[in-house]
């Protein structure tokens, strides 16, 4: 005879999807997509100037309109990087690389 299953023996998919280490590999990969989207969102004044192409180990590739604009946003790295890790509440990028 099959075991009887209770609604107490069932987990929510948010709590398997955030607890579970086999999980792991995709909640980096929608943090990476969520920095993507989020970018004009955190810096709408670089939405004419920088899009978000991707996020690979942590390093942010922005694709910029030219090279003044690219040689102005290395100066400001750093500052990039800690308002979008401070958006998150957590260490997302450790870098910039520029397309």
């Amino acid at each position: 005879m099959a075991k009887r299953r209770t609604p107490d023996s069932f987990k929510k998919f948010s709590d398997v999807f955030e607890k579970e280490i086999e999980f792991e590999p995709l909640r980096q990969t929608v943090k990476n997509y969520d920095v993507v989207f989020e970018f004009e969102k955190i810096f709408p004044e670089l939405s004419l100037i920088a899009k978000a192409v991707k996020v690979e180990k942590q390093i942010l590739y922005l694709k910029v309109e030219n090279s003044v604009w690219k040689s102005e946003l290395n100066f400001q790295k750093a500052r990039l990087i800690e308002k979008i890790n401070n958006h998150f509440r957590a260490k997302a990028l450790k870098g910039i690389k520029f397309l």
